[in-house]
């Protein structure tokens, strides 16, 4: 039995000195062929793709991928049927959280206009509205959303969550159209699943209210990328996106030109909060898996 790690988690084979671990961070040439035939718990290295899933093929003995990502878009087609699929829930609910807060502060209080202004030495003071009293509307409300609202309330903002299906002091996404209107500020953080590719679309940007900003913190295909650049030349709203579709986002997108938008390279849950919760997680899913117990964050659907 060999479980396979990628570099970032080397600091685990301390962990288990009793135990065959390799370290591997993907490359198509270096997957040694012993190691992939013995290899039953495999951990693919961090935001490289796809490819290094599709390598699972080439371990006949494996069990269980552990990713270290939360969302799972795409790759079960990519694994054998009989192989347990586990995600990093909780692993990127702090940075993800701060990255969100971060874009609605700097939406709401024009920081970056501020920072264009200063390497032009231009002195322009403006009045700009206010995050405390701002009406946030959290559509996708789950691990990562309530740490986001977490670190919300203390700004004193008014916080509507909306979840795939009504819960206790929530509301179900059907009614997601009649809440736009409402809203300040509006943060996506829903999984991409056939129900939601392409959910927020020129009906929804239709809703929302003027002065109003969008914030993806999700995945870039769960909003329509065409309404979207279409909203925010027609319509007074604000784009802060740190996914986009397509990814990476080509040097001639209109996207990048328009100013009432900004666009962070998918950062949000890479920063050093990452690592040591992806750590936390992997050694306990590791005990779990070496014990015969139920693992952590076990994946069955699309999400």
């Amino acid at each position: 039995m060999t479980i396979i790690v990628p570099n970032l988690l080397s600091n685990i084979t301390s962990e288990f000195p009793d135990q065959e671990i390799e370290i591997w961070d993907y490359s198509p040439e270096s997957l040694n062929a012993s190691t992939a035939d013995r290899c039953t718990f495999y951990v693919p290295t961090y935001m490289s793709g796809k490819r290094p899933i599709e390598v699972s093929k080439k371990m006949p003995n494996l069990e269980v991928i552990q990713l270290l990502t939360a969302g799972v878009d795409g790759v079960s087609a990519l694994i054998d049927e009989n192989v347990t699929l586990c995600n990093a829930k909780g692993v990127h609910d702090a940075s993800t959280a701060e990255l969100t807060v971060a874009l609605a502060l700097n939406a709401r209080r024009g920081l970056d206009k501020f920072h264009r202004n200063q390497l032009s030495q231009l002195w322009s003071s403006i009045s700009y509205s206010s995050l405390a009293d701002s009406k946030v509307l959290i559509v996708g409300y789950g691990s990562i959303g309530h740490a986001v609202e977490q670190r919300l309330l203390p700004f004193e903002v008014e916080i509507t969550k909306v979840t795939r299906t009504k819960h206790e002091n929530t509301y179900p996404m059907e009614d997601l159209p009649n809440l736009l209107g409402d809203a300040d500020i509006v943060i996506l953080l829903v999984p991409l699943t056939t129900e939601t590719r392409a959910f927020f679309d020129y009906k929804m940007f239709r809703a929302m209210k003027d002065g109003a900003i969008l914030i993806n913190v999700a995945r870039g295909q769960v909003v329509n990328t065409d309404d979207l650049v279409e909203a925010l030349k027609s319509r007074n709203i604000f784009a802060a996106l740190d996914v986009v579709d397509p990814e990476p986002l080509p040097a001639d997108h209109v996207l990048w030109r328009l100013d009432n938008c900004i666009i962070t390279p998918h950062v949000g849950g890479n920063s050093t909060a990452f690592l040591r919760r992806a750590h936390q997680l992997v050694v306990s899913n590791l005990n779990r898996y070496l014990r015969g117990d139920a693992l952590l964050n076990v994946i069955s659907g699309e999400y």
